[in-house]
């Protein structure tokens, strides 16, 4: 937090101040009715909420996944993109969303977490189709490859 509390009357003289400690953290100020309102950078804003929604999405999901049973559609909701994963797979990605999720808090830096979701919906997309799906699980010998000849 901050040390210094502006009063909402200090927005007429001390905007400037006031704007310069928000671009570096936060601002806060306290309305006529003892309301405390914050001001902070869009981005810090975007990333608490990004952080919030995929931290929640994790205990929901890690919850879910605790009943060995595997989860419906309508109880993943808006993670119903990942129904196409086994149960070990959602495991899987439980671990990896919580420790996306911390690397992204302690950067306080997002992107690292909208890689992470873009790679699994990815992988998630390419699993719905039958024919993918088949050659992305099944088992490959290695005498089903060959060496190409060198291209003239």
């Amino acid at each position: 937090m901050t040390d210094t509390i502006f009063q909402a009357s200090d927005l007429a003289n001390r905007r400037t101040e006031i704007l310069e400690q928000a671009r570096h953290g936060l601002a806060q100020i306290r309305d006529k009715d003892s309301t405390s309102l914050v001001m902070l950078p869009e981005r810090r804003l975007r990333m608490l909420e990004e952080i919030a929604k995929w931290s929640l999405a994790h205990m929901r999901l890690d919850d879910l996944l605790r009943r060995d049973a595997e989860p419906s559609v309508s109880e993943l909701g808006d993670l119903a993109w990942l129904r196409v994963f086994e149960v070990e797979d959602l495991r899987e990605f439980v671990d990896e969303l919580h420790a996306v999720l911390i690397a992204a808090h302690s950067d306080q830096d997002p992107s690292a977490l909208d890689e992470f979701i873009h790679a699994w919906r990815t992988t998630a997309r390419q699993l719905e189709d039958p024919l993918r799906r088949s050659i992305l699980l099944g088992r490959h010998d290695p005498d089903d490859f060959v060496e190409a000849p060198a291209p003239r």
